[in-house]
């Protein structure tokens, strides 16, 4: 059981509640996966500031591989927060260093995996015809529209899609358009309505009555959830089952998967290093933003 995720990475900054987690598409599909039981690592790029590091140590942490993740010097990327009746608003952004580009010992490496997840956040769209010789290839179009997925998913076995401002027949159409380019699972989350998971033309839904209190993340819960299920053999109506529970519990907190840095931590040294991040973010949260980041669906 193993989940490789390539891609993107950042810090989400609360500017409103003065904190800081990591995230990012990749990064949080490759935690979510290891707590659900697959053994998963993180390929991407991380920058050598304190941004940088609380990625990384969140990573360490929670026992994901980072052997083939790069430092590179410069700053992390970052996108700040807000939250709007527990519904997560993107801001001011920059991808910083985290644009990775996998040379043959990536690919080596990711042959090696059961499953390779990436994402439209993840700026590895030419990278994914690569990627899909050596394993399977999970990939997250968000809600992008045609133009976009329609030359990607004949690549891929898993297509995930946010879906939650269209109808549930306009997301069951969406499925059916997708798996018709060749994708055996197409995940949908459609906000508060739940989920749904289409396999050979069949449709499996569930709900959802959670009050969220944040949304960033769940949808990336749901997908690293997922993936470990489907890894362990578990047919697909129930690998969503429980892939929408993680996904509910993910709302319930800040954050995409926790390790929260905050000017009162506790502890001076991380209240000091916290502030460092603070003092790095502060002067661009108002910023026009250059990068479309999406570490939740």
């Amino acid at each position: 059981m193993r989940v490789a995720c390539v891609g993107d990475n950042v810090v989400d900054v609360y500017t409103s509640l003065r904190l800081v987690f990591p995230g990012g598409n990749a990064v949080n599909v490759a935690v979510a996966a290891r707590r659900a039981g697959a053994e998963t690592a993180y390929v991407g790029a991380l920058g050598t500031d304190e941004a940088g590091r609380i990625v990384r140590e969140a990573l360490v942490a929670e026992d994901v591989d980072i052997s083939h993740t790069r430092i590179i010097e410069g700053p992390n990327a970052y996108s700040t927060i807000e939250l709007v009746g527990g519904d997560r608003i993107f801001g001011a952004a920059d991808i910083g260093v985290s644009r990775v580009v996998l040379d043959n010992e990536d690919l080596g490496y990711l042959a090696g995996f059961d499953i390779v997840h990436s994402g439209d956040n993840s700026m590895c769209e030419s990278q994914i015809s690569r990627m899909a010789e050596v394993a399977p290839i999970s990939y997250d179009f968000g809600e992008r529209p045609p133009e976009y997925w329609r030359p990607l998913a004949p690549y891929v076995r898993v297509a995930c899609f946010s879906a939650g401002d269209r109808s549930a027949e306009q997301a069951e159409q969406l499925a059916r358009a997708v798996a018709e380019l060749g994708p055996q699972l197409v995940v949908v989350t459609e906000g508060a309505r739940g989920a749904m998971v289409m396999e050979a033309g069949k449709v499996h839904r569930v709900g959802t009555s959670v009050t969220p209190i944040d949304t960033l993340g769940a949808g990336d819960s749901l997908i690293g959830c997922f993936l470990a299920q489907i890894i362990a053999g578990e047919d697909s109506s129930n690998a969503l089952e429980a892939a929408n529970a993680a996904a509910a519990r993910t709302c319930l907190h800040h954050g995409a998967f926790g390790h929260v840095h905050a000017h009162d931590s506790g502890s001076a040294h991380e209240d000091q290093r916290s502030s460092i991040v603070f003092a790095q973010l502060d002067r661009v949260a108002h910023a026009p933003a250059p990068m479309q980041h999406g570490s939740g669906t």
